[in-house]
């Protein structure tokens, strides 16, 4: 039996200390805050999509840096694991549009209960209020950790899993980071992931609050495409928002921390230019003798219909039989192609996940260990892995902290 230190109280955290207690270990798992799974308790707007029960290479698909490394730990410890390890823990789940995976009851503090149950059960020793200030390391060979007063915990080998540096106020505050550095590990750039983006254009804050529905957007920096995905989003006091936008800033981020990027927003994007412009015309001829500004009112949500008046170049007094084919085919093409200036990201404080980590290529894909110090894993948000939107985060969580526990 070896003496298993775990410092983090998250996903990974929590799932590491009950693969460690389940194959014999005296396990240890410290948390700074005073409650454990202080994000997993907001994820999801408090619902907690832990998972997405689509088959093992859609999961790897999803993921947007380092897939090929989490082959092992996805395999290991595979999402319908996951969901029956809820399942047997009291925690009935279900399953909604995008295959995302959600507790039944639409309650995230029940997935924090169930892994509490199973490590009670087990006898780990969970302290809370406690901070680790660093690993000690002898020979590259973890002896232990120092707490923040100073006390020395022994242990044979210890996992990290203290996440990364979004939404800091639950604790994320980039230790695991500075542990990886103290022991030699290069920390690739960190960056805001699965975050809303900042805009130019003054008409979006007019536009705060809009949400669309079944559009799709495309992103391009000069002629170079960046991103393009259907879906839903929002507009902001500050910009855009909404899962669209989200899974948009962790392809683009890098990229737009350097220079604006161009987005157009389909509004139509069911129909051809074609079919648009025989519905405009059909509703142009029904009303014929109104004002181009009250001829629009079927095509979009109020709040967007004095924009796309004032943007199509039509004087809004204009009666419909009026607006020449030209007028019609730009108005057509700003419905297909709404502009939107991007400008940054927002910051860690409103991001889902942290982009890059401790670097994968010095981690043992196959156990999670430290090639650089024996008895040093990692799992979790803390490496350089990510995902975008819909519970594959978290799978990454889940699969990366069973597969440490398991190997010590």
């Amino acid at each position: 039996m070896s003496k298993v230190l775990i410092v983090g109280g998250g996903a990974a955290g929590m799932i590491a200390a009950i693969a460690a207690a389940e194959k014999g270990h005296q396990v240890s798992l410290y948390e700074k805050n005073e409650k454990l799974g202080k994000k997993l308790f907001i994820t999801g707007k408090g619902r907690c999509n832990l998972t997405n029960a689509v088959e093992i290479e859609e999961l790897l698909s999803a993921v947007l840096t380092n897939s090929r490394f989490l082959y092992s730990a996805f395999y290991g410890f595979t999402n319908q694991q996951v969901m029956d390890f809820f399942t047997d823990n009291g925690v009935p789940l279900k399953i909604e549009r995008g295959n995302r995976v959600f507790p039944a009851s639409d309650h995230s503090s029940d997935i924090i209960r169930g892994l509490q149950r199973r490590m009670i059960a087990l006898g780990v020793r969970i302290v809370l209020n406690t901070t680790v200030n660093e690993i000690v390391v002898i020979d590259k060979q973890v002896q232990g950790i120092i707490l923040s007063n100073q006390e020395l915990v022994a242990g044979d080998a210890c996992i990290i899993t203290t996440g990364g540096l979004s939404y800091p106020l639950t604790g994320s505050t980039g230790d695991g980071y500075r542990f990886a550095k103290a022991v030699g590990h290069k920390v690739t750039e960190l960056l805001p992931g699965l975050v809303s983006l900042e805009a130019k254009e003054g008409y979006v804050k007019q536009l705060q609050g809009l949400s669309l529905r079944n559009v799709s957007i495309r992103i391009v920096d000069g002629k170079k495409h960046l991103y393009s995905d259907f879906g839903e989003m929002l507009f902001t006091h500050y910009g855009v928002s909404g899962p669209l936008i989200l899974s948009a800033s962790s392809v683009i981020g890098k990229r737009l921390q350097e220079t604006p990027l161009s987005m157009t927003i389909d509004l139509k994007p069911a129909l051809t230019f074609e079919q648009l412009d025989k519905r405009l015309l059909k509703e142009f001829q029904e009303q014929q003798n109104r004002q181009f500004k009250n001829a629009i009112s079927s095509l979009f949500p109020a709040k967007l219909e004095p924009i796309m008046v004032e943007l199509s170049g039509v004087p809004k007094d204009k009666r419909v039989h009026e607006i020449t084919k030209e007028e019609r085919q730009r108005f057509i093409h700003l419905i297909k192609a709404f502009p939107v200036t991007l400008t940054g990201l927002r910051g860690f404080q409103e991001a889902i996940i942290t982009k890059g980590g401790v670097d994968v290529k010095e981690i043992n894909p196959a156990t999670m260990e430290s090639k650089l110090v024996r008895g040093l894993y990692f799992a979790g948000e803390v490496l350089d892995l990510d995902a975008v939107t819909g519970g594959f985060n978290l799978q990454i969580a889940w699969s990366t902290g069973y597969l440490a526990g398991m190997s010590v």
